[in-house]
């Protein structure tokens, strides 16, 4: 007979192997309504309005320093801008509620090249509904939500490369 101990370690195990299948991110089809309005300052202080890059899919993630699952997703976010790179593709990362002295230091350790927009006083994450971070929008060329991500990814794959394609027009 196997002890009350081993029991508890094998199913400690066996919930451990499982983790990574049960934690593992999926986009969720959105409702297609027209995105919220998104109008922020890059840490360069440049504008950006969510209307500007209507043709383009949008990729618009909410994240913190703070937030170790947000800091993770950034470079496969990097690194998916990077392969779409010539395409209608846009990937805004709008901080949420820091001070920019803390978001520029974390791109500059980073070497981040997205643009980071700061929403220090958190009105467009309030409009967007976000609750948790990270929390990810894919917007369509025409300017509607067509999928939501609550938690991270690895955004550098191909089905969502794929994905993406089709909403360009190119797949």
């Amino acid at each position: 007979m196997f002890s009350s101990f081993a029991v508890v370690v094998a199913a400690l195990l066996i919930s451990m192997s499982a983790a990574p299948a049960l934690a593992e991110s999926v986009l969720q089809p959105w409702d297609g309504t027209p995105a919220p309005a998104l109008v922020l300052k890059d840490i360069a202080g440049r504008s950006h309005d969510l209307t500007q890059y209507r043709g383009n899919v949008v990729l618009v993630n909410f994240w913190a320093t703070w937030c170790e699952p947000c800091r993770h997703e950034m470079a496969s976010i990097q690194t998916l801008k990077e392969r779409l790179a010539g395409k209608p593709f846009v990937a805004l990362a709008v901080n949420v509620d820091e001070p920019e002295a803390r978001v520029r230091n974390f791109v500059a350790q980073t070497r981040l090249a997205l643009p980071v927009l700061v929403d220090t006083n958190k009105t467009v994450t309030r409009a967007w509904g976000v609750r948790v971070l990270p929390a990810t929008y894919i917007i369509g060329p025409d300017g509607r939500m067509r999928y939501r991500l609550l938690g991270d990814m690895d955004w550098n794959n191909d089905a969502t490369i794929g994905l993406l394609s089709q909403l360009m027009g190119g797949g």
